[in-house]
């Protein structure tokens, strides 16, 4: 195997990669990219298992091959070498020698066929939808994924793709992030599948403009972009039923400046306990007075003028989910949904009806 390349076009596929490689690994293969050198392109893999990336670059082929190298030194070393130096990547017995120059580094390699990787998918339905779009998606949900829950479902993100839109999920058993997109070439069934959190987080780096291709197999979804393969195992698990817990519509909704109301949640968090974060919205006509305290015996109060005309209620909430919710919301202004001090509350946009988020209310 030989090949060489400009130091920019190396560095592409191998910092698109790199996210997957974890610094301590089980397997001392799964810290290696696998470099497989064809007529005249290079593709550059990573995985660990759940998750798996390639990326492909155009490259000036001398010898066709396949070998594995440490790949966090391998991306190092390109970063090193100055802007425009020519890259040529050979291997020599169980070494590759990387030279650039009056440069030169020799690597230790395992053999490409210990790399475990990932074939076809059993590809049921396919999906085409752009990156920004899919990027939106994650971004106003993903914050209410659980993290390291028991409920394993919970730890990552539901995608629901139908035939006219896409919807993604996410919930910890104690908020829910729900947002649509809808589509012009959508999938010919309804399907639901469960991506784990570190697939979720690792896509949405990667995303930026252009179209993306999602095709979802019996355990993997795989995504194709920009040169890019992204493969990701799925949750096998069945995942709440979330329509369940997004409250009925109610006449009773306060209407706030988003970014105020989300100032004045900040200040008095400060005051809240460490441990709980709670925080009591106690509302009436036309206003909210929101109170916070602590173990110290500390308190803190606002008081916010709002539009309200429905029963008066005392109901407290985790001020983290209540932050969360408002900041994935673009709108100056917030719809804030309330039934009483026992029901979740569902935050909105006015003029966007495409993302809802539910808060379960705690004891104070």
């Amino acid at each position: 195997m030989k090949f060489s390349a400009p130091r920019e076009v190396l560095l592409k596929p191998l910092q698109s990669v790199v996210g997957v490689v974890e610094r301590r690994q089980t397997m001392p293969v799964l810290a290696n990219f696998l470099l497989v050198v064809g007529k005249d392109s290079l593709s550059v893999t990573a995985t660990d298992l759940e998750v798996e990336l390639m990326a492909e670059a155009s490259v000036d082929v001398q010898q066709e091959g396949d070998i594995t190298v440490p790949g966090r030194k391998f991306l190092d070393i390109c970063k090193a070498l100055p802007d425009g130096a020519n890259i040529t990547v050979s291997q020599s017995g169980e070494r590759v020698i990387v030279r650039s120059g009056k440069s030169r580094f020799t690597l230790s390699t395992l053999p490409a066929s210990e790399f475990p990787v990932v074939e076809g998918i059993g590809g049921q339905q396919t999906v085409e939808i752009e990156q920004a779009e899919l990027r939106r998606l994650l971004e106003k949900t993903q914050f209410a994924m659980a993290n390291q829950d028991v409920r394993y479902y919970l730890n990552g993100l539901l995608l629901e793709l139908g035939k006219k839109q896409v919807r993604a999920v996410a919930t910890d058993g104690h908020r829910l992030a729900m947002c649509d997109v809808q589509l012009e070439h959508g999938g010919n069934t309804d399907k639901q599948v469960i991506v784990p959190r570190k697939g979720v987080l690792e896509l949405y780096r990667m995303l930026g403009e252009g179209p993306i291709r999602l095709v979802i197999g019996d355990n993997h979804v795989r995504a194709e972009f920009d040169g890019i393969r992204f493969t990701s195992k799925l949750i096998d698990g069945r995942f709440p039923e979330y329509q369940r817990v997004v409250p009925k519509k109610s006449d009773s909704l306060i209407s706030a400046d988003r970014v105020t109301l989300r100032q004045a949640l900040q200040r008095t968090a400060i005051l809240s306990n460490e441990k709980y974060r709670g925080i009591r919205l106690d509302v009436k006509k036309n206003n909210v007075i929101i109170q916070a305290h602590n173990p110290e015996q500390e308190e803190a109060e606002e008081e916010l003028e709002v539009s309200y005309a429905g029963t008066e209620l005392e109901i407290g909430f985790n001020v983290n989910y209540l932050l969360d919710a408002l900041g994935a919301i673009d709108n100056d202004a917030v719809e804030i949904q309330v039934t009483d001090a026992n029901s979740s509350c569902i935050i909105k946009d006015p003029e966007n009806r495409e993302c809802t988020y539910v808060v379960m209310p705690m004891r104070l």
